[in-house]
């Protein structure tokens, strides 16, 4: 195993010619907005049945698990519950722990490129400098089998904040 090679593109996550998409999911599995919502539109009813097949019961925080992707150029989606900030889950380990165990089942699965997103920064509020520095941390310091980690950023500001924890984590 060795350490990944981060990367940074903006775009959409759901377009994203990698072996494998991250998508930042709820407790229920069952869609949502954001990301979640994005990923289960573009990958159409597939994702969703896969979903309640493989998590009926969802998945707990900081836990990672995968399903098809379904119409996604992807060929898997790997799932993960982010800590809610404006519910009181503010533990940091909760948020490294989505990415280390994404890239735990990436190796599972032997995806070698896998696109994340910007896990809890959206609707969860996880603090967004904060959030980019731990992605970037943690993609950085776990060792793994995956040879891209693909940080997409979806807006101009989300692709900044990530430029600059590049630079300086």
């Amino acid at each position: 195993m060795s350490v990944v090679d981060v990367t940074l593109v903006r775009g959409d996550i759901t377009v994203q010619d990698v072996d494998a998409v991250v998508n930042a999911a709820n407790r229920a599995m069952r869609g949502g907005g954001g990301v979640d919502g994005a990923i289960h539109r573009a990958g159409g009813p597939a994702v969703l049945e896969d979903c309640r097949r493989r998590f009926p019961k969802g998945l707990a925080t900081g836990a990672a698990g995968w399903t098809t992707a379904g119409d996604l150029a992807a060929q898997w989606v790997i799932h993960v519950v982010g800590p809610n900030w404006n519910r009181g889950e503010r533990d940091r380990d909760l948020l490294t722990s989505c990415y280390v165990r994404a890239l735990a089942v990436a190796d599972e699965l032997g995806a070698r490129s896998v696109a994340f997103p910007l896990v809890s920064a959206g609707s969860y509020g996880w603090p967004r400098e904060d959030a980019a520095a731990a992605a970037v941390e943690t993609l950085r310091a776990t060792p793994t089998e995956v040879e891209e980690a693909r940080l997409v950023a979806f807006g101009r500001d989300a692709h900044e904040l990530l430029r600059r924890a590049l630079a300086t984590t």
